[in-house]
Parts: structure tokens; C-alpha cells; sequence
């Protein structure tokens, strides 16, 4: 099984999450798992190809904005808040709107 790369929280740079949060499929996939917590790869509702949905991940998780779990064929998403918390803080609420907070 292949081993996914998540940098440590303290590798974690705001030049990567502020450009991989910079794109707007990027930034409704964050949002989206903010609003309803951890979800499985294939759960939102975007039109674009299943390998540019891969990349997509693959560049917020490698950013650290993503952490990604795979149980079986699945893989799940969570967002890294704690980590993007600790070591930006007020990042993640200045960039996603407010109402996805709650």
C-alpha cells in the first residue's frame, strides 16, 4: 500500500496553503468538509474528472491542509485545523466564510 506524504505541522508553510487554498474547487472541497467534518473522496459534487479531483487533493494535502485516510478503497478527508490553528491562527476562519464555521 502506498504511503501517503503529510508534512509535519511544523513544515507546514503559508505560502503552500495560501496557493493551494487559492483555487475555487479547492477552497468548496475545504469548505465543504469544514461544514460537514471528515468525508470520503468521492462525496462532492464537482464537475471535473476523477484524476483532476486527485490532484486536487493531492495538493491540499501535500500543502497541509488535508489529511487523508485510506480505509480499503476509500479515502476519507478531514481538514488539518488543529495544525493550520497552531501555526497560522485565524487562517482557516479569515479564508473560509464565516457561515461554513458554524
Amino acid at each position: 500500500m502506498k504511503i501517503l506524504f503529510h508534512p509535519n505541522r511544523e513544515d507546514i508553510e503559508l505560502t503552500s496553503v495560501l496557493y493551494a487554498l487559492s483555487d475555487p474547487i479547492r477552497l468548496r472541497i475545504v469548505t465543504t468538509i469544514v461544514r460537514s467534518g471528515e468525508q470520503p473522496c468521492g462525496h462532492f459534487d464537482i464537475p471535473v474528472v476523477k484524476s483532476t479531483m486527485t490532484h486536487h487533493v493531492r495538493t491540499l494535502r501535500e500543502a497541509g491542509v488535508l489529511n487523508v485516510r485510506k480505509q480499503g478503497t476509500q479515502h476519507f478527508l478531514t481538514v488539518r485545523a488543529d495544525d493550520l490553528n497552531t501555526r497560522f491562527p485565524g487562517l482557516l476562519a479569515a479564508i473560509i466564510r464565516p457561515e461554513a464555521l458554524i
